[in-house]
């Protein structure tokens, strides 16, 4: 399988798919997108519905696959690599696909409307913005840690909801940390120590700076 992955070093989405392809040990050809590039706009408009990264080509079944989660599951069932990042068992992927769903959607989903505020809207907007992100953070950080307590991984092994995981928090637990929550607190250093995860990291300190709020970004991880 010959792959080529659309993409950008800052982007949350990129980081989650970036996790699995480096933890599977699957080989790919990056394709770094300047959002800037007319040219990269209209490639990227070309494949996604909405032209949105990331994108993965797979040349040798001439097939472009979309959507996080998808993604990942086209590689469980075509390339899954060293490891398997989505289980075999249909029950077992349910569980992971629930805890990709809380932290693509009620993590990643509830701050990202505080980073639009501070790049799109009128700065009387943000306050109320970054208030309301806050309350749905809480929730879905007090959930995560019921859940985690007396687990390693969110759903059995290391996988698909961990991936989701690793930029969900990094960039969640800039704007409002969750320290409050021990479980979750240790969940998040033990992914940030797995290889897969330590390595998007690193690939993103160059352009730490791009991001709204980089000035609350932990020393740690600059």
């Amino acid at each position: 399988m010959s792959l080529t992955l659309w993409f950008h070093p800052l982007s949350s989405f990129c980081h989650k798919v970036l996790v699995a392809l480096y933890d599977a040990g699957i080989a790919f050809t990056p394709r770094h997108v300047n959002p800037g590039d007319p040219a990269d706009r209209a490639a990227l408009a070309g494949m996604s519905p909405l032209g949105k990264m990331p994108v993965l080509q797979d040349h040798g079944r001439d097939a472009v696959i979309c959507e996080t989660s998808l993604i990942i599951a086209y590689l469980a069932r075509h390339d899954p690599g060293a490891r398997r990042l989505l289980p075999a068992d249909p029950d077992q992927a349910m569980q992971a696909h629930v805890w990709d769903r809380v932290f693509d959607m009620h993590v990643q989903g509830a701050m990202q409307p505080v980073v639009n505020a501070r790049l799109f809207m009128d700065p009387s907007a943000e306050p109320a913005v970054t208030a309301f992100a806050h309350r749905e953070l809480d929730r879905a950080y007090a959930a995560a840690d019921r859940h985690l307590a007396g687990r390693d991984w969110l759903a059995g092994d290391f996988g698909l909801a961990d991936c989701a995981a690793l930029p969900a928090l990094f960039y969640a637990g800039i704007l409002h940390p969750f320290a409050a929550h021990p479980h979750l607190s240790s969940y998040f250093e033990r992914l940030i120590a797995r290889p897969s995860a330590a390595r998007v990291l690193d690939e993103a300190r160059p352009v730490l700076d791009m991001f709204p709020f980089a000035e609350k970004i932990p020393a740690r991880f600059r």
